[in-house]
């Protein structure tokens, strides 16, 4: 039974309202943390994708080319490009830069969930709910997909990527590991459509929120179930689950306007965040810090630990 790593120092949990970004792009279907946590991605409502220095409030460009609405979006590792996927059935490949679309992918017969970078940005990776997986390849001009996974019965709501694996989360209730050096498939039935899913930060273990209104954490090579986390409220809605930095907490976004943080090991409620009102859209962790993106209607606030002092503020 592996759980992760044991504990550093007591981790601190995001607590503090430090930003509010007035996106202007309808509602917010997503906000993304870059490889280094220093920008974000908003995904909108109104067709647009916006850059932002979250840190500071400060928007930084925005990208105008797809057709409907943006559902989720990724930055490659070094930050020159970006990918994105919509309800217009399309991936977009942009240049960070330029702000232009420098390929767009279309194969898919229903709209695109998730997107995902390979880590040398040479494949995205993308999730339908036409219930496949679709692998793109960013150096050749061929339009096609080079790789197909159609294994999902139903829509895929989430994906993830490790250096050799693609994780996904399906409205069949299924988890899905595809292991790409042998070849393998593992899947775990959880029995309620699968909403979000994520790797543990040591790769050891899985998390999938489904909408049951529950958490599940289970061993990435056994499928065993290591942890359970209720008190949200998830049963409509496709919201995100996320591990803090140091992977002691497990969090989730809930439809009753708040965002949940539970510890990992035990399982006890550590925290519960009231955001807003409406649905709590979208959350991303910060990669190395306690550091929390939360998207509610046409705003994302970012969060960041009790004792954190803005820069200029007298401390």
């Amino acid at each position: 039974m592996a759980f992760p790593r044991p504990r550093p120092a007591r981790a601190e949990l995001p607590r503090q309202r430090v930003q509010t970004l007035q996106c202007g792009q309808g509602a917010v279907r997503a906000a993304r943390f870059n490889a280094d946590g220093n920008y974000c991605l908003t995904c909108g409502s109104d067709k647009t994708l916006k850059l932002w220095n979250p840190h500071k409030g400060t928007a930084l460009r925005t990208y105008q080319g797809h057709g409907y609405e943006v559902l989720d979006a990724a930055g490659s590792f070094d930050n020159s490009q970006i990918c994105s996927g919509g309800a217009d059935k399309a991936v977009a490949l942009w240049d960070v830069s330029t702000g232009q679309v420098v390929r767009k992918y279309r194969g898919h017969a229903g709209k695109v969930n998730c997107v995902q970078f390979n880590g040398e940005a040479t494949v995205i990776v993308s999730g339908s709910i036409d219930s496949t997986v679709r692998c793109w390849d960013c150096r050749s001009r061929r339009p096609d997909p080079i790789q197909v996974l159609d294994e999902a019965k139903d829509g895929i709501s989430s994906l993830k990527l490790s250096a050799h694996e693609i994780l996904t989360g399906s409205v069949d209730g299924r988890v899905r590991r595809y292991d790409l050096r042998t070849g393998q498939l593992f899947s775990d039935y959880i029995g309620s459509p699968i909403t979000s899913v994520c790797f543990t930060k040591d790769g050891q273990c899985v998390l999938a929120a489904s909408l049951d209104s529950t958490l599940r954490l289970l061993d990435k090579d056994t499928g065993e179930l290591l942890g359970e986390y209720t008190g949200h409220r998830s049963t409509t809605y496709r919201l995100d689950c996320v591990l803090n930095e140091q992977d002691t907490h497990v969090g989730c976004a809930s439809e009753d306007g708040h965002v949940y943080f539970w510890d990992l090991v035990e399982g006890s409620l550590a925290l519960s965040l009231p955001v807003g009102q409406g649905v709590v859209q979208s959350l991303a962790f910060h990669p190395r810090l306690p550091c929390l993106l939360v998207a509610t209607q046409g705003q994302v606030t970012l969060w960041r630990e009790d004792g954190f002092q803005p820069e200029g503020d007298p401390g």
